[in-house]
């Protein structure tokens, strides 16, 4: 038997990466410097993996932005629009394609952004034309290979496979479907193919998640199409194809019958699917399986009793040297080391495992697996007793929270009243005019903000001095609002690190680590709180703060709250509980805040559920499970309240089409929703449906350092007339400016305000 991985974190375990190229995007460092910083955070993660025994090592998982991006450099699918960048300077090329750019006479905005199947991952969306040219453009995966060479270590290169790069992408015109493109870029494939076997690679990792989704015939049929085209070109690569997130369903017979070296299973997402290949005809037993036991998505400890009874199934039937054991998917979606964590209580952190303890599980269950086990049979009786202690953990268990969830009604999920007569009173009550502005909640964290709260945190600065600064913070940022005339006000969210994080330091049943930093795109890296228990409030969070900014002005002031699904679906959660129960917890710990914020002058409350349709599960058949518990635990959240005080909900960087039904289901008098960067294309979904409540459709890209001109956001807002009733439109940016500098914010502000005065007019001449 031997051990493998899909890919390992690559942002460094103090954010090596972040820093960097934030860096060299300021003009800090240059180029060499960059790519010395990603040198050396590749090396450690090879040595690493070899020092635990990991037999075949991945090479070409490590990224400065995105892994699909990376690829579109790779195949050379670049958009026209950057036809004026120097091709010799590939990081300007690749960094204006993620960020846009807007300097030295060059103004082109960024790719459209989205998530990465369920996870909070962000990639980077290719965009096709029906004449698309592909070319063996970046050699990145060549050269990542021969670094990892160089240090005597033969790697397994890792290329997304060209199915799941097509589906992942977006015809740009009309005429054509993106998988008739596959025969133009099978051809990059081979010549990447023929460069990487001439230098000895033996394994390539072809990463093909698309076949955890329900694919139509044609799709696999280019599955079948394109791995028996490659080995019949090369008869002697092994190909190892990694599937993950779920099962492989209805593909299954497909993916049996290919002519691949190893099949990559998934076995924490759909432990079941072991047994349909077992037990199929079409399994030939000389195709090695890789067992993804260990969890690549959370951060518990793996229970080897358990993963031992699969692997013993396995060699039952299949030669131990068909086998491989594996993490489920890329630990990149894992932090680091735990060993980092010194603050983490030692009841809790016994029950961990972060990236680099999992190449040590995955290493220990080799070794448990073989005859000669009995100096690591210590570590099994170590591993056993961890989780027999999660189990019996008076941290976990709260009766009174149980209890609660017991007693819900079916009435604590509804308004009093439906939409019409909702919008009515609040029309009354809060007197916005047409095209009401507002941002989504958060301003620029500069240096000195997060300065005084890491001071805060470490006692260098009282309470007192710290309220002082936040609420100087907030009092400039509300007349600033003032001054450029928003009719919506936010508090700006200074004091708060994280969405999610902010909250799970307020309620019970989270911990935190100090470390635990994951990629989200780019450079931007999160910190998820670890879910261990049940969840309850014990006092209000944000009512100091955002009562405070509401006290300041007359104008009505936000108050802002992250929805249930989304801190469920953006915490390391617990896996010994339904996810349901869990988010029915938490959305009555976030009732209690909604119905406190109102009793405090607030008429407008913001309940952001970013994560509701990430969460949704690959498998259609699955949906309608998670969308009833999902959707009544916002509406669980956000019905405590008056018809007069507006809810209002924020979603971005996702497809909703197929669950446009089920988010109007969620009865929020308002939706913001991101569609700058697809030029108001998913708008199309609301105006399709005729979702029938408000909704604010991003009128500019806050991940992008450009400032959208007048004209820019009065055309996104002439398309959103043209097929939402007028009444309805609110004008936002697409998502918070925490990301952003003021310099940028307050001009863009600026003329966001300016553009919706002028459809104002337009709207008063029509009349």
């Amino acid at each position: 038997m031997k051990t493998t991985i899909l890919g390992y974190p690559r942002i460094g375990s103090q954010r090596e990466l972040k820093r960097a190229n934030e860096a060299f995007w300021s003009g800090k460092i240059d180029k060499e410097e960059l790519l010395k910083t990603a040198s050396e955070l590749k090396k450690q993660n090879w040595i690493q993996q070899q020092e635990f025994g990991i037999d075949l090592i991945p090479s070409n998982d490590f990224s400065f932005y995105d892994q699909v991006l990376d690829a579109c450099l790779t195949f050379g699918c670049i958009p026209k629009r950057y036809k004026d960048f120097d091709k010799t300077n590939s990081l300007e090329l690749y960094f204006a394609m993620a960020r846009g750019h807007q300097k030295d006479t060059k103004d082109v905005t960024a790719m459209e952004m989205t998530k990465w199947f369920d996870t909070n991952y962000h990639y980077i969306v290719p965009e096709f034309e029906k004449n698309q040219h592909f070319e063996f453009f970046s050699k990145k995966v060549v050269e990542e290979y021969k670094e990892a060479l160089a240090l005597g270590i033969k790697t397994k290169p890792v290329l997304i496979g060209p199915v799941t790069f097509l589906l992942l992408g977006k015809e740009k015109e009309t005429g054509f479907h993106r998988l008739d493109l596959l025969d133009k870029l099978l051809p990059v494939y081979y010549k990447i193919i023929t460069e990487l076997t001439n230098l000895g690679v033996e394994y390539i990792q072809f990463d093909e998640p698309c076949l955890a989704l329900n694919l139509s015939e044609k799709e696999r049929e280019a599955i079948t199409t394109t791995y028996k085209t490659i080995h019949n070109k090369f008869p002697k690569l092994k190909i190892y194809l990694a599937n993950y997130f779920d099962c492989y369903g209805e593909n299954l017979n497909t993916v049996l019958q290919l002519p691949v070296d190893t099949l990559h299973l998934d076995l924490i997402r759909c432990p079941s699917q072991l047994d349909d290949i077992l037990e199929s005809k079409h399994y030939n037993p000389l195709t090695k399986l890789a067992l993804g036991l260990i969890d690549g998505r959370n951060i518990w400890k793996n229970d080897f009793e358990a993963s031992l009874k699969v692997i013993k199934k396995a060699t039952e039937k299949i030669n131990p040297d068909n086998l491989w054991i594996s993490a489920s998917c890329s630990l990149l979606h894992t932090p680091y080391d735990l060993d980092l964590e010194i603050n983490l209580p030692n009841e809790i952190k016994q029950w961990l495992a972060f990236a680099k303890q999992k190449l040590e599980e995955i290493a220990t269950l080799k070794a448990l697996s073989s005859p000669d086990n009995e100096s690591y049979l210590s570590l099994f009786e170590e591993n056993k007793l961890a989780n027999l202690n999660r189990k019996n953990s008076k941290l976990i268990h709260n009766q009174k929270v149980k209890e609660r969830i017991s007693n819900l009604k079916e009435a604590d999920s509804h308004r009093e009243n439906n939409f019409s007569l909702r919008q009515a009173k609040q029309k009354v009550a809060l007197k916005l005019p047409l095209y009401p502005t507002t941002t989504i909640g958060s301003f620029p964290q500069t240096k000195e903000v997060r300065s005084w709260r890491l001071k805060y945190k470490k006692g260098l600065l009282s309470q007192n001095d710290y309220d002082a600064l936040i609420a100087k913070e907030i009092e400039d940022s509300i007349r600033f609002q003032e001054e450029i005339g928003l009719d919506v006000l936010v508090h700006g969210e200074f004091e708060r690190n994280d969405m999610v994080e902010y909250f799970g330091e307020k309620l019970n049943g989270f911990a935190f680590s100090d470390y635990g930093w994951v990629q989200s795109y780019g450079s931007r890296c999160v910190k998820p709180p670890i879910l261990f228990g049940d969840v309850s409030r014990e006092k209000p969070m944000t009512i100091k703060w955002s009562g405070y900014a509401q006290s300041l002005t007359n104008i009505p002031v936000k108050g802002m709250l992250t929805g249930p699904v989304t801190i469920l679906q953006w915490s390391f959660v617990r896996n010994d509980q339904p996810r349901a129960t869990t988010c029915n917890q938490i959305a009555l710990a976030i009732r209690d805040e909604v119905v406190d914020l109102e009793k405090n002058g607030l008429k407008i409350i913001q309940i952001d559920e970013p994560a509701i349709r990430e969460g949704l599960p690959l498998r259609k058949e699955d949906w309608q499970h998670y969308l009833n518990w999902a959707v009544k635990a916002f509406r669980i959240s956000a019905s405590g309240v008056n018809d007069e005080t507006q809810i209002h909900t924020h979603m971005c960087y996702s497809e909703f089409n197929d669950i446009i039904s089920n988010i109007a289901d969620m009865d929020a008098d308002v939706i913001t929703i991101e569609t700058s960067r697809s030029e108001m294309e998913l708008l199309n979904a609301f105006v399709n449906f005729k979702y029938p409540n408000e909704i604010g459709p991003g009128v500019y890209d806050i991940h992008s350092p450009r400032v959208p001109s007048l004209e820019e956001i009065e055309t996104l807002l002439m398309k959103a007339k043209n097929v939402l009733p007028t009444q309805h439109i609110w004008v936002n940016p697409d998502c918070g400016l925490k990301t952003r500098d003021w310099p940028e914010t307050k001009e863009a502000l600026k003329n966001l305000v300016k553009a919706a005065k002028n459809m104002r007019k337009r709207e008063l001449k029509l009349i």
